[in-house]
């Protein structure tokens, strides 16, 4: 039992859109609601695209960035706040950190599917040009 969570895992940090698929498609089959179901999705498997970047970091330039995804989501979320403070004049944490929640989904995500085209091409160029 171990090992098959554990290959699951494995599968969601290495393909975390696969996740999200999945995610979506159980959540619609509930729900019946496509928006909700998105949503759903995207807050769960956040932290799977986050993983996922740091280990494309890691396996492309051979160093550990975590300490500095870490920094840049804790800034983020400070402007999140300065900024939901300006506009609203209080702060709804909730709400603050939803929108957090949703715009690192994005940036990991867009920064996911970078990182990935980069590894590739790299990868392509490097075999290509070393035979």
């Amino acid at each position: 039992m171990t090992g098959i969570l554990s290959t699951i895992l494995t599968l969601l940090f290495f393909i975390p859109i696969l996740g999200f698929i999945v995610i979506f498609i159980i959540y619609k089959l509930f729900s019946k609601n496509t928006r909700h179901s998105v949503h759903k999705a995207l807050d769960l498997t956040t932290i799977f695209f986050i993983i996922s970047v740091h280990f494309l970091l890691k396996t492309i330039w051979g160093h550990s960035f975590f300490v500095l995804i870490i920094l840049v989501m804790i800034v983020t979320a400070m402007a999140f706040v300065v900024v939901h403070w300006k506009v609203k004049g209080e702060i709804d944490f909730t709400k603050v950190m939803k929108g957090f929640w949703r715009f690192t989904f994005l940036f990991f995500f867009i920064l996911y599917v970078g990182l990935t085209l980069y590894g590739l091409m790299e990868r392509a160029l490097f075999f290509t040009f070393s035979s």
